[in-house]
């Protein structure tokens, strides 16, 4: 069984970057559609990016088109999302979710396989 632990959260300025990353331990992780999920204060888990099994295809959530920037490297199990122009609106708990299949991610992620803990990122304006 394939377990996801995120790490790479922080406190950054307005502006900053921090790359954020999904470790899986067990299984390899290629074997894996990867997405990245946030959940914010009072407000529901919401899409980020997902990235199919190769890293051949990425997808966005408009909100972070441009500013967010998701890779994996399978021989190192892991997958990264780097996070640019940080602004106070994407403080928010992020979550590495993964599917052995590619799943809809709607409804905040409900039907995919596995979830980390999540890492909290805190930008101040």
């Amino acid at each position: 069984q394939v377990q996801p632990v995120e790490s790479g959260g922080g406190l950054v300025q307005a502006g900053g970057s921090l790359r954020l990353s999904c470790v899986a331990s067990g299984r390899a992780f290629s074997s894996y559609v990867a997405y990245w999920f946030r959940q914010a204060p009072g407000k529901e888990r919401g899409f980020v990016a997902r990235i199919n099994w190769s890293g051949g295809s990425a997808l966005y959530a408009d909100s972070v088109k441009g500013q967010f920037t998701i890779s994996r490297d399978n021989g190192k199990n892991t997958v990264y999302q780097q996070m640019n122009r940080l602004r106070p609106e994407d403080t928010a708990v992020y979550y590495c979710a993964a599917d052995s299949r590619d799943r809809s991610w709607s409804e905040g992620g409900k039907y995919l396989e596995l979830w980390g803990q999540g890492t909290l990122v805190t930008v101040s304006s």
